[in-house]
């Protein structure tokens, strides 16, 4: 085997394990942060004055958890072009891995802005607009909370579905993913039905777990096979 052969047969990009673990940790040290400064959040729909006073009277920890959340969305996006360029070099040849990419790097923008505007409206509400800021609040889980679960659920999903069908994971692993997968995709539906946003925690909580015992069992490439050993279907 050539010294260039030999280079191209090792695994490029940063290490997906550590990856999804600082997006894990960085994303429950905002979540540990805002109910430890804030005790509660009010509900999406909450009344204008509600959301506003909330902003108002927690104003430090929800910058700091809006902070920590966005550093979570950085890794992720990393994680997801990693995650593409790894099952690409394992012979994926399916829509999979190009939907668990857009996934990927759709949860992570979208967490993004997410987290500015909440930082945003941390950083200077205005008592006498209280339906602005509710708005805004508002905005901003739309995107942190259900967009970012739906583009997780694709994400999980472009992993799950490839690595079932070719074996390159434990399949009740696969098959978990892909229960989490379709939790996020359903959690659209939280946005008129509020009973559904029970799966915006389980999306974001489990899908983040679920990425860091993927990531570590997700081989770095597929095994060459011995071109001694020659089959009488091959030879045909």
């Amino acid at each position: 085997m050539t010294e260039y052969s030999q280079r191209s047969r090792r695994p490029g990009g940063p290490p997906l394990g550590p990856l999804a673990i600082v997006t894990f940790a960085l994303t429950i040290a905002g979540v540990v942060t805002l109910l430890a400064g804030t005790g509660s959040a009010p509900a999406p729909f909450a009344p204008a004055a509600d959301v506003a006073a909330w902003y108002a009277a927690h104003a430090l920890p929800i910058r700091i958890a809006a902070t920590l959340q966005l550093g979570a969305a950085v890794p992720l996006g990393i994680l997801a072009a990693s995650v593409y360029a790894r099952q690409l070099r394992l012979g994926v040849r399916v829509p999979g891995p190009v939907i668990g990419l857009y996934g990927g790097i759709a949860a992570s923008l979208l967490l993004l802005v997410s987290t500015l505007v909440t930082w945003s409206i941390a950083s200077g509400t205005d008592p006498a607009d209280p339906g602005g800021t509710a708005a805004l609040g508002r905005l901003a889980f739309g995107l942190g909370g259900v967009g970012y679960a739906v583009g997780m659920g694709l994400l999980i999903a472009g992993i799950a579905v490839p690595a079932y069908i070719l074996r390159l994971m434990p399949r009740w692993l696969a098959l978990l993913g892909l229960v989490i997968a379709a939790a996020g995709e359903v959690s659209f539906l939280s946005l008129v039905l509020d009973p559904l946003q029970i799966l915006l925690p389980v999306v974001r909580f489990g899908g983040g777990a679920w990425l860091i015992v993927a990531a570590f069992l997700l081989p770095p490439d597929r095994p060459r096979r011995d071109p001694r050993l020659v089959t009488t279907e091959d030879l045909s």
